[in-house]
């Protein structure tokens, strides 16, 4: 596992290492995705439905298969954490646990994403995302 290294813009270096916006965006996401764990334990949530349902928002990468400005529209609609929040808000206002726990699902990839380097896409390629930007 290659080491982590963060360098000013203005340092050259022969190594690849993280701007320091990339490394704060990956550890806020992990510390988001360990917030949603422990509320999803807390919930006494199924960890077999945790696992099935935490890789359903990679489903959006499909739209790739049709051409690449549809497929990042999809898959960054897929992985706007926005959307999660809501469904959280709602189905915690009305009561309804198995929405609840599919928000923080949702949430958890959308954190985990983030923690290994994924982001928002470009239209411009798959591999194209936001987190290289930064």
């Amino acid at each position: 596992m290659a080491m982590l290294q963060v360098v000013s813009p203005v340092e050259q270096t022969s190594t690849p290492a993280l701007s320091l916006p990339n490394w704060l965006l990956r550890l806020e996401g992990l510390a988001l995705f360990i917030a949603t764990l422990f509320a999803y334990a807390q919930l006494g949530g199924n960890w077999v439905m945790f696992i099935v349902l935490l890789f359903v928002p990679d489903v959006g990468m499909l739209g790739y298969a049709l051409n690449p400005k549809l497929g990042a529209q999809v898959y960054n609609l897929a992985h706007f954490i926005l959307l999660p929040l809501v469904l959280l808000a709602l189905a915690w206002a009305g009561g309804w646990t198995l929405g609840v726990q599919i928000a923080l699902i949702w949430a958890a990839h959308i954190n985990m994403d983030r923690v290994v380097g994924y982001g928002f896409k470009y239209a411009s390629g798959f591999k194209d995302t936001h987190m290289q930007k930064v």
